[in-house]
């Protein structure tokens, strides 16, 4: 009666009733891999095909690598990130009772299997770690329970650090029938018998009723709370370019949507102008800097000095009459009628009884007889 009860209320008020989806074996058929191979029917996918009646490993009903190896690695693919709420293994047995006279005992103990978004297990979380078990105790088939997000379900043991605990094989080992990874199937869901959906901000790794991370641009405990204090993106740890008026960035990608102060550009307002420029959307070109040095980019002003022939704060007026070279600090001569603002030469001549580039010779006639003979100058 109560089971009948309870359908007709999810019936009624579907929003009271949250959808229950049992656990499945997501790993059924995935794709997989193991760091070597001993035989072509002891191949990876063995561990995933839904068959291990016989446990002896080469039999084609279970996956096993090499012999005489120091590290021994198997993963699933998922397809996808995927709840995960336990992982069943299977390991073989040759059909021989499983205690400590099984030869196989020694070479499962000291067994890892990590959760990771990444073929590289490092990247992942440790969800076991064999480190008591001996051969009369270690079990077989093993339930371990990761409530976890991931991709990759990976199982690895190694023989690298002897001496090895009483009772290791001295070498390290696949011999895996099945690998059976329950979780929910449908991406969203999360927690006891998939009835849990994830929060909209939350990657969905969920532990406690907390998340272990949020999407870009959002933070708190469910993820409900944009970015602010001027931060932005994954865990808002970026911090906000110089967006303009002091506006806040984009909680979630760091954009400033209404440009940016003067002398910053980019969609988030992060570079300096470049390339000689400066001021609002970097559309000013810098003056004459001494030595073809880039001006400041928010002013223009040119902290080095100007070039020959150019004056001022951002090196842009011309040398006045009378004056040269970097930043107009030299006098021209003064038999000048006008010199070169940059080097000084007296290009519009001299004043009468001068002469040369700089008009810094003076010149005279000589009369004799009543002719005038050549000039001489007097340097």
């Amino acid at each position: 009666m109560y089971a009948v009860v309870l359908l007709v209320c999810c019936s009624w008020v579907a929003l009271l009733c949250p959808s229950v989806q049992a656990y499945e074996n997501i790993a059924l058929n995935q794709t997989t891999w193991q760091s070597s191979t001993y035989l072509s029917i002891t191949g990876a996918e063995r561990a995933v095909d839904g068959r291990y009646t016989d446990l002896r490993w080469n039999r084609g009903e279970c996956a096993a690598s090499d012999w005489g190896q120091t590290t021994a690695e198997w993963r699933v693919d998922l397809g996808g990130v995927k709840y995960i709420h336990h992982v069943f293994i299977q390991y073989v047995t040759g059909n021989d009772v499983w205690d400590e006279n099984n030869v196989d005992t020694g070479r499962f103990l000291g067994f890892s299997v990590y959760i990771s978004n990444t073929t590289n297990k490092e990247d992942g979380v440790l969800c076991f770690r064999d480190t008591n078990y001996t051969r009369a105790t270690i079990p077989n088939p093993v339930n371990i329970t990761c409530p976890y997000h991931g991709r990759y379900v990976i199982y690895y043991n190694n023989r690298t650090h002897p001496p090895y605990p009483e009772g290791y094989d001295n070498y390290a080992y696949i011999r895996l029938c099945e690998v059976d990874v329950y979780g929910c199937p449908t991406p969203g869901r999360y927690g006891e018998n998939c009835s849990l959906l994830c929060p909209e901000n939350c990657n969905c790794d969920v532990i406690d009723n907390t998340c272990v991370e949020c999407v870009s641009g959002y933070k708190g405990r469910l993820c409900y709370e944009e970015c602010d204090d001027h931060t932005y993106g994954l865990e808002c740890n970026h911090s906000c370019g110089k967006c303009s008026t002091g506006v806040k960035c984009d909680h979630v990608t760091g954009s400033c949507q209404n440009g940016c102060i003067a002398g910053m550009y980019g969609d988030r307002c992060d570079k300096e102008c470049d390339n000689k420029t400066y001021g609002l959307d970097c559309r000013e070109s810098c003056g004459n800097c001494s030595n073809g040095e880039p001006c400041h980019h928010v002013d223009g002003n040119c902290q080095f000095g100007c070039d020959d022939g150019v004056f001022g704060l951002k090196c842009i007026t011309v040398c006045p009459t009378g004056r040269y070279g970097a930043n107009c600090a030299e006098t021209c001569g003064p038999n000048c009628q006008g010199c070169n603002r940059f080097n000084g030469v007296c290009e519009f001549g001299c004043n009468p009884e001068w002469t040369g580039s700089y008009c810094e010779k003076r010149s005279f006639t000589i009369v004799w007889n009543d002719r005038e003979d050549e000039t001489h100058l007097i340097g």
